[in-house]
């Protein structure tokens, strides 16, 4: 296998065989990506693929079925989902789907069906990237092997862990995001109080996330009393980021907010995985929206973490530009399970 940017361990229990074809799929809260792999020269290609909206189908089987209509289906799936996996199944967080991976390798006909988090895929799915794929935003002030995580805010706030043996790094899931939001000063007291008296639990999926966007918006809005244009009269993270670079304020308060809690959160996992291999952003909303302001915000907050900042220091930044990352994750994982 040639060498990748990332050393990661894989499995190995049942290598693909050259030239035999995967179907792979990324499935999150709101789209699922499904490819077809094919192992050539010892490594999984991508050879098509296509988007679908999550919420438009009730199953992957149909979803598998109609990606390959007029063909064959292959003979392995490899599946990341968002969502905690126990003895191959699955519930969606931010999705009403159960996975069954055995009810679906009997439905489909198929002889193997893997299933893993939708973060564990996105840290398998770093061994595929090339120097293109990501930027480094902190280079780290030492070169330490050590382990790593990621952090990936899309429609929730996915987190996951790779161990380093010595050699490469061996992934894992987490429900990190999940985890207790913690406010340090008065306006995330009220912005806490205020998601508190809707939610419960207020995590930091709640505040770094597509949705925890919209949370932070519908709290300036509702108590810091910020004018809202007519054309955000109908609030989704989409349009608060385009109102936001056309320049409005409260869109741009709320992002700023985001990337404060965002970097807060980062730091915690550098401490939590002495993540002296550095820590990697991915999602489909940091990559999309990124820009010199932000970055600056990130950095001013990221090392705001008491006695522990040389630490922080240390780690690489990185943030990871492909999104595809989760899919081909799932689509390496299922070639070398």
């Amino acid at each position: 296998m040639k060498r990748t940017l990332i050393p990661i361990t894989f499995p190995q229990k049942d290598p693909l065989p050259e030239g035999v074809s995967l179907l792979a799929t990324d499935v999150g809260g709101t789209k699922a990506d499904m490819a077809l792999f094919v192992l050539e020269d010892g490594l999984p290609v991508l050879k098509e693929e296509h988007r679908y909206a999550s919420s438009q189908w009730d199953s992957l089987i149909d979803m598998a079925r109609d990606f390959c209509k007029g063909s064959t289906l292959p003979k392995r799936m490899s599946i990341s989902f968002a969502g905690p996996v126990k003895q191959g199944r699955a519930q969606g967080t931010n999705l009403p789907w159960d996975i069954d991976s055995h009810a679906l390798r009997q439905a489909l006909g198929m002889e193997s069906v893997s299933l893993i988090n939708d973060l564990e895929a996105n840290c398998y799915g770093l061994a595929a990237l090339q120097e293109e794929d990501v930027k480094v935003i902190h280079p780290g002030e030492i070169a330490e092997p050590g382990n790593s995580a990621v952090i990936s805010p899309g429609t929730g706030l996915g987190e996951g862990g790779l161990f380093w043996d010595g050699e490469a790094y061996r992934p894992f899931a987490t429900e990190g995001g999940h985890a207790h939001f913690a406010p340090r000063d008065e306006l995330d007291w009220r912005l806490f109080t205020y998601l508190a008296e809707q939610y419960g639990h207020v995590s930091w999926e709640r505040v770094v996330s597509g949705m925890g966007i919209t949370n932070i918006f519908r709290f300036l809005k509702d108590v810091e009393r910020m004018e809202v244009p007519a054309s955000l009269e109908h609030i989704e993270a989409p349009a608060i980021s385009r109102a936001a670079e056309a320049g409005n304020a409260i869109s741009q308060r709320a992002l700023q907010l985001f990337f404060r809690y965002l970097a807060w959160e980062a730091a915690n996992l550098v401490m939590k995985f002495k993540a002296t291999g550095g820590i990697y952003i991915g999602g489909g909303i940091v990559p999309k929206i990124w820009n010199e302001a932000y970055c600056d915000i990130f950095n001013e907050q990221f090392f705001v973490v008491g006695r522990l900042a040389s630490l922080v220091r240390a780690a690489p930044v990185t943030l990871i530009l492909n999104q595809k990352t989760a899919l081909l994750g799932a689509g390496w994982y299922g070639a070398f399970r």
